[in-house]
């Protein structure tokens, strides 16, 4: 069982960044596949980034390919997200989520939700 907890949503301006962390707690986190989702304001959640359990694969939407990055430090248990070149429409609860299987997680389906961030980026 895999509780995630999500940190460093906030308000930055256009063009600005932010680093998102997911921290789990779990002793065998580090076996997980994680992703990374968001949802905005009457939209359906959507795919945002994924990264395989040994770091080796990353996997990023088109809308932030070259803007965010994912990394996780499995000794330390947590998942990041540097998001750069914010922009407005980036604007969304951002949401860690994990699966033994990557595939499952890029398809939107892993079994571990975490209760969200909010991020917010100003025009």
């Amino acid at each position: 069982q895999e509780k995630l907890v999500e940190s460093g949503g906030g308000l930055v301006q256009a063009g600005g960044s932010l680093r998102l962390s997911c921290a789990a707690s779990g002793r065998t986190f580090s076996t997980y596949a994680v992703g990374w989702f968001r949802q905005a304001p009457g939209k359906e959640r959507e795919f945002v980034a994924a990264i395989s359990w040994t770091a080796s694969n990353a996997y990023y939407a088109d809308s932030v390919k070259g803007r965010f990055t994912m990394s996780r430090e499995n000794a330390k248990n947590t998942v990041s997200l540097q998001m750069d070149s914010l922009k407005p429409e980036d604007t969304a609860v951002y949401y860690c989520a994990a699966d033994l299987d990557t595939r499952t997680v890029v398809r939107g389906t892993p079994n571990y939700w975490g209760q969200g961030t909010q991020v917010t980026v100003s025009s």
